[in-house]
C-alpha cells in the first residue's frame, strides 16, 4: 500500500516538471515556426502564380518586367537590358498602389 502511495506521488512530480518543458516548447512553435511556415507558403504561391508581362521587384531593389519563365529561372526586363534570374530573387509584385508612377 506504502508503495503504491510513494510510486504515484513521484509520477506526478515527474509530469509537473515536464510541463514548463512543454509549454516553452508550444510557445517557441507559435512565436517562431509558424508565422515562419505561413511566409514560406506565402512565398511559394507567389513565385508559382508568376506570370509573362508581370511587372516585379527583385530583392536588389531592381524592377522589371517578367520576359520569360523557364524551368531554371526567369528572364526580366530592365531599361538597361534583358537578365535572367533565380524565381528566388523576385521580392514582390510592382503595383501601382505601392510605387505610382510619374507621367513623363
Amino acid at each position: 500500500m506504502m508503495f503504491s502511495t510513494i510510486f504515484l506521488q513521484a509520477q506526478g512530480d515527474a509530469m509537473s516538471s515536464f510541463l514548463p518543458m512543454i509549454l516553452i516548447m508550444v510557445v517557441m512553435f507559435v512565436l517562431f515556426l509558424w508565422p515562419q511556415m505561413r511566409k514560406q507558403s506565402k512565398d511559394k504561391k507567389f513565385h508559382e502564380n508568376l506570370k509573362k508581362g508581370q511587372r516585379v521587384v527583385l530583392t536588389s531593389g531592381m524592377h522589371g518586367k517578367i520576359s520569360d519563365i523557364m524551368e531554371d529561372g526567369i528572364i526580366i526586363e530592365t531599361m538597361s537590358g534583358k537578365l535572367k534570374f533565380e524565381k528566388a530573387a523576385i521580392s514582390r509584385e510592382y503595383t501601382q498602389t505601392r510605387f505610382p508612377e510619374t507621367a513623363a
